[in-house]
């Protein structure tokens, strides 16, 4: 095996071991992800493609992949004249987008411990509390502005991508 196959493989199997973890996904599932991230950027990979690269059975992949279809993890696209699918991992504006998600799920619970904690904040240990809350809401909006700016970015390469093609 040479040297970029086997860097290649480590990869799949880094971004594997992660997405299983991030997404709390089948190890199958989290390895196509990291496929079609590593092998199936320009083109896309069919099934078949995807069957043969993990060596793993028609029924396991094809159930890992309806699954990451409907997390939108990854997506499909077809070709005039031709009968296959051609999958492809999500836009890193996509993935960004889960994590904004996330974020706005975060800022409202910790928008309600705020409101609570300014309400009943009678000990020192509550008003430190108040404080650290204080300062992390705050640190969840400049987060969020990041994210957003950095969507906005990673969405106009990917509509220039797309145009180029």
């Amino acid at each position: 095996m040479d040297s970029l196959q086997k860097e290649k493989d480590e990869l799949i199997e880094m971004f594997g071991i992660h997405f299983e973890s991030v997404y709390n996904i089948p190890p199958l599932a989290a390895r196509i992800v990291g496929l079609l991230i590593v092998e199936g950027c320009k083109s896309g990979l069919t099934f078949e493609n995807i069957v043969e690269k993990l060596g793993a059975s028609k029924s396991s992949i094809s159930t890992n992949l309806n699954l990451l279809l409907k997390m939108e993890k990854i997506y499909y696209f077809t070709i005039p004249c031709d009968r296959k699918k051609y999958f492809k991992s999500a836009p890193l504006s996509s993935r960004l987008l889960n994590y904004l998600k996330i974020l706005e799920s975060e800022f409202i619970v910790t928008e309600r411990i705020l409101n609570y904690r300014e309400k009943t904040a009678s000990c020192s240990e509550e008003k430190c509390n108040l404080e650290n809350i204080k300062s992390y809401k705050k640190h969840l909006l400049e987060v969020e502005k990041s994210l957003k700016k950095t969507i906005a970015e990673f969405k106009k390469i990917e509509t220039q991508n797309q145009s180029q093609n």
